[in-house]
């Protein structure tokens, strides 16, 4: 975010090109870089569907061709601020995802998130294509499952279960409507080996 010619900073970053041919590019004073833009693969979806399962048992299926993250740890102090739709925490990831793909390595980011979160960010620029698979659930699988969590969780408040709830249809009823389109993967009868398979195979396939 700071020019290496001129000094300044900016909130906008500027990329051209795509691929090996991508350059990061100052609109102040016209500075070009090599840069790389490479895909994000999001796994999102509501609480009780499985992500953070599958996101503990995703690295070894893709070994060395994607880091696979898990979203929450960041989700402390400052970076829980609702404000503009936790747009800090959604900034610092996509910095952060952005200087991860300079290492060479594309990144899977576990855990919730809608597509405009991301897509509407002043840095999504610095990012290649923003690739999203919701894992879904039948609400009665869904509500039984997070009622079964420990106490400290906060999952016996039935108005936390009915957002989740509300979340899980929103995105199947938005999949192909939002800012990019989200491809989903029931959970309902799945074992959380069968659906890791299921997310590495879906990440490869897009590599």
């Amino acid at each position: 975010m700071i020019c290496p010619a001129c000094g300044e900073w900016t909130d906008t970053p500027l990329v051209e090109g795509d691929g090996a041919a991508a350059e990061l590019v100052c609109a102040l004073c016209g500075h070009r870089e090599p840069y790389r833009r490479l895909p994000v693969f999001a796994l999102t979806g509501p609480s009780g569907t499985g992500k953070s399962t599958v996101c503990r048992r995703l690295g070894p299926l893709l070994g060395d061709r994607a880091i696979v993250l898990e979203q929450d740890v960041l989700w402390v102090g400052a970076l829980r601020d609702p404000h503009d739709d936790f747009a800090a925490f959604r900034q610092t990831w996509l910095r952060l995802l952005a200087m991860l793909n300079q290492s060479g390595r594309p990144a899977v980011l576990c855990g919730t998130v809608a597509p405009p979160q991301l897509e509407r960010r002043p840095e999504r620029p610095l990012l290649g294509e923003i690739h999203y698979l919701a894992l879904v659930a039948d609400d009665d699988v869904l509500t039984t499952r997070l009622r079964a969590r420990p106490a400290w969780r906060e999952w016996s408040d039935d108005r936390r279960i009915t957002e989740m709830l509300t979340y899980n249809a929103w995105i199947k009823a938005n999949a192909t409507t939002t800012d990019a389109p989200m491809t989903l993967l029931d959970t309902t009868h799945a074992t959380p080996e069968q659906t890791t398979a299921e997310v590495a195979r879906w990440v490869l396939d897009r590599l």
